[in-house]
């Protein structure tokens, strides 16, 4: 197993020899040995010894020890290479964690054990794992990996397995039943046949476990490669319906002619599109939920003789809210996620929008979002079985934001700022000065060139004498004037985009 050690970073065997060095037993254990098996880096390196917490940290410089679980983390100091760091700056730290031998207690709720005890033996603490597959320690004085439950032989098999009984460890820890399922999906191994019987009649227990556990294994999910068939598996083994039943309702549900899929199949080749992509996690989430609403709003045309989905989107956006909300997702996250789905309808007839059209999608979404709503649209199209990414129309649209992202697309961007607006029209503070500013903005998004400090103070003067009622009408909903595209300004960005 020499080929193991040649794959462990020199600041991490220098943990384990430290605490071997004072007479203590060491060892790597969990999903980095996993890892370092099938050739894998490891994303953390964790320790477990015989020695407790006290002991761990008198052996070492900088420690913290903030839990009830034992875990001391070792603060090491990692050698940085010149030509990728500041040349001044010859290491920096990393933190890792060394956990004693424990023998867990019973767990009341179903999510933490009622008692944590240490043990001497590494027996104890790997009877306690989860999986087969993680219940591996390596020791890298001595090159020997310790595999008491065959996970060697699971890894050949591509298999999950619980350690012992299935039914003790997922009633232990019923998130257990969740991680389950995210290994198959990150390892892309199924999950062995008792052991999926057992998670399946205990999947309702999941409701006993806080949404922040929930949506954590979710990103994991939903940010590895083999996303969709992790969605389709966490469906098959009935534990979707506890992360995001909503999806569920798009199961079987037919569209229209432009469709080939279901919703559901539809959305998770969405998702499909954006993993092969590498998008970032608000995408997925996005291109997975773009049409969620589609379910509560399908309706049959008698004229059409086909199945219409009016308002889907902002019925999207409804649902798709409440989801971030209930699985605690960051603010930040949530809006831009809610903001995709509420707008992935933007454009329908490349012939008939418009530049100013254009101007207010950017307005509305933000420039930070406005191409990550492309990508989204992209994923809507492969989802529905089209073989191209970017065809002309969507090479067009591109073209068409390039333009409009020239413009001024926030109030911010106006030449002039409430401020110089009150000494102009002579008003103090109030809510007039945000609607004559934003009416304003809608005679700019209607022609950029109108943004000119003479133009704004002459046309605020205007808006200044009209009623608040009327003034607040026109700086809420804007005049939503339609404008004709000036080809002879982007015929460049056209060229650029492949469009003419």
């Amino acid at each position: 197993m020499d080929i193991l050690r040649s794959k462990i970073p020199s600041y991490v065997t220098r943990v384990t020899e430290t605490l071997q060095k004072a007479g203590f037993e060491a060892y790597l254990v969990g999903g980095c040995v996993r890892d370092l098996l099938m050739d894998r880096t490891p994303k953390d390196w964790d320790i477990t010894t015989n020695a407790v917490p006290n002991e761990i940290i008198g052996l070492f410089d900088e420690t913290f020890y903030e839990n009830d679980f034992g875990t001391v983390g070792v603060v090491v100091k990692v050698s940085v290479p010149h030509e990728t760091k500041d040349p001044d700056v010859s290491s920096e730290t990393v933190v890792l964690e060394v956990t004693p031998y424990r023998l867990e207690a019973k767990y009341s709720d179903s999510r933490h054990p009622d008692s944590v005890v240490f043990s001497k033996k590494l027996e104890d603490d790997l009877k306690r794992r989860d999986f087969t597959v993680n219940a591996l320690a390596y020791d890298p004085s001595k090159g020997q990996v310790i595999d008491l439950y065959n996970g060697q032989k699971d890894i050949q098999n591509k298999a999950i397995r619980a350690v012992g009984k299935p039914e003790e460890r997922f009633k232990e820890d019923a998130l257990r039943i969740l991680r389950a399922v995210r290994f198959a999906t990150e390892l892309v191994f199924h999950i062995e046949p008792e052991t999926e019987e057992r998670l399946k009649e205990l999947a309702p227990s999941l409701k006993k476990i806080s949404s922040e556990r929930i949506r954590d294994e979710f990103i994991k999910m939903i940010m590895s490669p083999s996303a969709m068939q992790g969605v389709v598996l966490a469906h098959d083994v009935g534990v979707l319906q506890y992360i995001v039943p909503e999806l569920e309702e798009g199961i079987g549900v037919k569209q229209n002619g432009d469709h080939i899929y279901p919703v559901w199949d539809h959305n998770i080749r969405a998702l499909n599109h954006a993993v092969e992509s590498r998008w970032p996690l608000h995408v997925r989430l996005a291109a997975l939920f773009h049409d969620i609403g589609k379910p509560a709003t399908r309706r049959w045309s008698e004229e059409n003789k086909d199945w219409t989905f009016y308002g889907h989107d902002v019925t999207g956006e409804r649902i798709v809210k409440k989801i971030m909300q209930r699985l605690k997702f960051p603010i930040k996250t949530a809006d831009m996620v809610t903001t995709l789905v509420r707008n992935h309808m933007f454009f329908s007839d490349v012939d008939q929008i418009t530049l100013s059209a254009v101007r207010r999608i950017v307005a509305r979404v933000g420039k930070e979002n406005v191409w990550d709503l492309m990508k989204v649209r992209a994923c809507d199209r492969i989802g529905m079985g089209r073989p191209k990414e970017k065809p002309y129309r969507l090479r067009k649209y591109e073209a068409m934001i390039e333009e409009a992202m020239r413009a001024p697309v926030s109030v911010g961007m106006l030449k002039i700022d409430g401020l110089k607006l009150m000494e102009v029209i002579g008003e103090r503070p109030s809510p007039r000065i945000g609607f004559i500013l934003h009416a304003l903005l809608e005679d700019v998004l209607d022609d950029p060139e109108l943004n000119t400090v003479e133009y704004l103070e002459k046309r605020a003067i205007e808006l200044a004498k009209l009623p608040d009622a009327e003034l607040e009408q026109l700086g809420k909903e804007g005049k939503e004037k339609k404008a004709e595209a000036e080809e002879a300004e982007i015929e460049k960005i056209n060229k650029r985009h492949w469009v003419k």
